[in-house]
């Protein structure tokens, strides 16, 4: 028996016979240590928890190297593809010590109401509106997502996208293949440098993406309420703070860095597309809703807008028949903006240290389940 169980967990049913049988093991080994300390050692006296440790549920995948040093501490379950089986997910929500999630698994009503044992939920990423945080404050459930780990993925994303949808060329290598020639056609793509980029949202991806546009030659500008004018950030990152509706009237292209709240849902709609400047590229990797799909796909229609990246939605995966399948000049990815192999390497070994060190300081104040 090797120290952390990783388990395939099949069902509730196996998950049960897992917790009996694990029990059963336990039992005999404290029963064989205990007797053999006792013996060797008269004045030792047992641990209060030797028996137990704490679970790590993880419902979603995670870099295989962060799960093996989990495992090797906690007894962990590692079921990506959990979050597809909602019952068994409850399930086993009820014996976890601890979760842990990406942005699919929904934690609020029922599956954490389920997590009465839960002491801490680590998320594979930044955006947190898949977890319902004052409720797990109101449980005394800790929340630690992974800041800044992927923040070079992001922007990268964000500047790759600028440069496939400025010079328009990349998508020709079927036309090319088959012995067509689309050279005039092709010939009207614009340079990157010299153009004005305008980041509505300025937190740590934002200032990454910021520098890496710099370096390239674009003009940043940038709106965040939550910063004021005179911000150090301002001077320190040679980005010029504008209000929203001068950015978007002045800038070649839009990169949306922003949370989902209510007052940033739709917050680029109708009437906010038409006040950019005509050409314009806009870029949402930050999280679906915040933009108006049906309003985009209708721009991007009537060439009001040069082209779009969309990496978020209002509903993932896309439905279909979405308004956005047959809309120009649209680069759409599956949510994907922060994966790479290298951040996802940084973000599963931050949440799995960070949660290692909430249950360690929970089995200290409080000892194990």
């Amino acid at each position: 028996m090797s120290e952390g169980l990783t388990l395939p967990l099949a069902s509730g049913a196996s998950l049960r016979f897992y917790d009996r049988w694990l029990q059963r093991w336990r039992e005999w080994m404290r029963a064989d240590t205990l007797a053999y300390l006792m013996s060797e050692t008269p004045d030792w006296k047992p641990p209060m928890n030797l028996d137990t440790k704490p679970r790590i549920l993880i419902s979603e995948f995670m870099d295989d190297s962060a799960v093996a040093a989990l495992a090797s501490e906690f007894d962990v379950i590692y079921q990506p593809d959990l979050v597809d089986r909602p019952a068994d997910l409850l399930e086993a929500a009820r014996h976890a010590d601890a979760l842990i999630v990406r942005n699919r698994t929904q934690v609020r009503g029922e599956l954490l109401a389920a997590l009465k044992r839960a002491k801490v939920i680590g998320r594979l990423g930044v955006g947190l509106d898949n977890i319902d945080v004052s409720a797990c404050q109101s449980r005394q459930i800790g929340v630690i997502p992974a800041s800044g780990a992927n923040a070079q993925a992001v922007a990268e994303y964000v500047i790759a996208s600028i440069f496939l949808l400025l010079r328009g060329a990349y998508f020709s290598s079927s036309a090319v293949g088959a012995g067509q020639w689309p050279r005039t056609a092709l010939s009207n793509g614009r340079e990157i440098a010299g153009k004005q980029l305008g980041l509505v949202g300025f937190g740590f991806i934002g200032q990454l993406t910021a520098k890496l546009a710099r370096g390239l030659g674009l003009t940043v500008v940038a709106h965040d309420p939550a910063l004021a004018p005179d911000a150090p950030v301002w001077a320190e990152t040679g980005v010029t703070p504008l209000g929203l509706d001068s950015l978007l009237g002045s800038s070649d292209i839009v990169s949306l860095h922003v949370p989902l709240l209510p007052q940033t849902c739709n917050l680029i709609d109708a009437e906010r597309l038409s006040r950019f400047k005509p050409g314009a590229i806009l870029i949402n990797s930050a999280r679906g809703g915040v933009v108006d799909e049906v309003a985009l796909a209708a721009a991007l229609s009537s060439g009001q807008l040069g082209g779009a990246a969309l990496d978020v939605f209002d509903a993932e995966p896309l439905p279909a028949g979405s308004p956005l399948a047959d809309a120009p000049n649209l680069l759409l990815t599956p949510h994907i903006a922060g994966l790479t192999v290298e951040s996802n390497q940084r973000v599963s070994a931050l949440v799995a240290e960070r949660v290692a060190q909430a249950l360690r300081s929970s089995e200290v104040n409080h000892g194990a389940h």
